[in-house]
Order: structure tokens, then sequence, then C-alpha cells
């Protein structure tokens, strides 16, 4: 019977561990050894993080691939009698395009955990991602690891409130998400828009500020005007702000009824608030 535990203690420690060396493992170093490896022998990762690449920009690079060929090369992996692509998908792609039979590469020695953490730190690092595939790459290595958002957090090099906010951009309306997706709406107004409940308002609401081109700024403008703050409740106001930046949700303060509301959207987010106060 496999020790559970033991190996989700494993997969943690080896998460957090080797977090400051993964860039070097992206970057190509002195001892690697670059091969060019034919094309037709290099499969792509099918756990890559980014789902869309755009193809205007995959032409541009097949040009330039044409002309001065791949200058940084791809890192791959041998799976069975394939080089599986940790790094470099566009490169690769691009490479398809401009009908190249060869492509430089390095051979790297890694697990899954270590190629999903690279393929996934190069793509947000380099701003690939669009907000839906940031927070579905988040959430598959929550969930296929067993991870917590804190263990993430600090493996990627990203805030905790960050990798819970993307996250919950996966609970907008499949309509939305699409539009998050082609990039019609922004991380920010997808936002914005959790705090619509109904589905169909969030998604007609989604249409109205693509329509109109409004911004976060100018649906904060059309929020109604709060009353002016009293000097006392000022700092009530500031420890609120502190609690829903740690907890990555909506939270509360009564004072007159000695009251903190945390709010919580399902049983998964309830156990993920209850990590972070209780610890454990």
């Amino acid at each position: 019977m496999t020790n559970k535990k033991g190996g989700l203690k494993r997969g943690l420690d080896i998460f957090i561990k080797d977090k400051d060396n993964l860039e070097d493992l992206i970057k190509p170093q002195k001892t690697d050894q670059v091969l060019d490896l034919k094309i037709q022998d290099i499969v792509a990762n099918q756990d890559q993080a980014r789902k869309s690449f755009e193809a205007d920009k995959l032409e541009d690079l097949a040009k330039s691939i044409e002309t001065y060929g791949v200058i940084q090369p791809i890192i791959v992996r041998k799976l069975d009698d394939k080089y599986e692509i940790i790094a470099g998908e566009r490169r690769y792609r691009a490479s398809k395009l401009a009908k190249k039979t060869t492509i430089p590469a390095i051979i790297k020695d890694l697990d899954d955990l270590q190629r999903e953490k690279i393929s996934l730190i190069e793509n947000v690092q380099r701003e690939d991602l669009n907000p839906y595939e940031e927070a579905l790459a988040y959430k598959t290595l929550i969930d296929k690891y067993q991870l917590r958002q804190e263990d993430l957090a600090k493996g990627i090099g990203k805030s905790r409130p960050y990798i819970s906010n993307t996250i919950r951009l996966l609970r907008l309306d499949e309509r939305v998400l699409e539009l998050l997706k082609e990039g019609k709406i922004s991380y920010s107004i997808g936002r914005e828009l959790l705090s619509i409940t109904d589905k169909e308002a969030q998604y007609q609401k989604a249409l109205e500020i693509i329509k109109n081109g409004l911004t976060v700024k100018d649906l904060n403008k059309k929020k109604k005007r709060k009353p002016k703050i009293k000097e006392e409740n000022y700092h009530l106001l500031k420890v609120e702000e502190q609690f829903m930046n740690s907890l990555g949700t909506k939270v509360k303060i009564d004072q007159t009824k000695k009251v903190i509301s945390i709010n919580y959207y399902d049983n998964e987010d309830l156990q993920r608030i209850i990590e972070i106060i209780v610890g454990e």
C-alpha cells in the first residue's frame, strides 16, 4: 500500500526545495550540450499550461527563424522513443511553420513536477498565458499534487492571495470565461464580475463592459458613492482590507455586533480559508 502522506510530503519538499533552481534549468548552461533534434521526434507537452497560440505571432516568429534560425534552444526530456517539450513550444511550432526539419535542443532529466513547474513559470514570466490558462494551470497543479496554495505561491514566486484570486476566475460563467480566454475582458474585470452571482446578469454585464470599453476604474465610479468615512472607522476598513488580501475573499467587520464575517464560495473554498487561519 502506498504511503499517500509520505508521497505528498515528498512532493511538497521537492516543490519548495527546487524553486530557486528552476530558472537555471530553463536557461542553457555552459555544461549543457545542444543537439539538433529531428522535429518529427519531438512531441508537445500535453499538460502545457498555455492552450492557445496566436497565429500572427507564430507567423512572425517563423519568419525570424527562416532568416536567423532558432536563437535559444528548446528544453526537452526523453519520453520513450520521443522527446517531450519542457520549454519552448512556440519555437517548436514556429519552426514547423518555417518548414525546418531539425531544431536545437537541450535534453534535461526532469520529473513530472519539475516539468510542469518549468512550463508554468516560463509562460507566466513571459506573460504568455491569458488569465484563464493561468488559473487552470494553478488549479491543475494544486489538485494533481495535493498542494496548498501557499506551497504553490512559494514554488513559483507569486503571492498566495494572487494565486487564490486567479483560481477564483474559474467560477465565472462559462460564456464569461470564453471572453476571458479571448482577451476581451481582463483579469481585473474578471475579478469584478465575480461579485455578480447571477450567471446571466454576469454575462450581460461583461457584454456591456466590452461594448462600452469600460475599465475597473469606470465600474468603481458607477458604484453608489459611499458615505464619508468617519475617522474612527478608518482603521477598521484598513483591517478589513488586510483580511481580504490575506484570505482572498470578502471580509466584513461589524463593530456594533462585534462580528467578523468571512465569505466563501463552496466547501473547497471554506477548506482553503480554514487552512490559512488554522494553519493545518
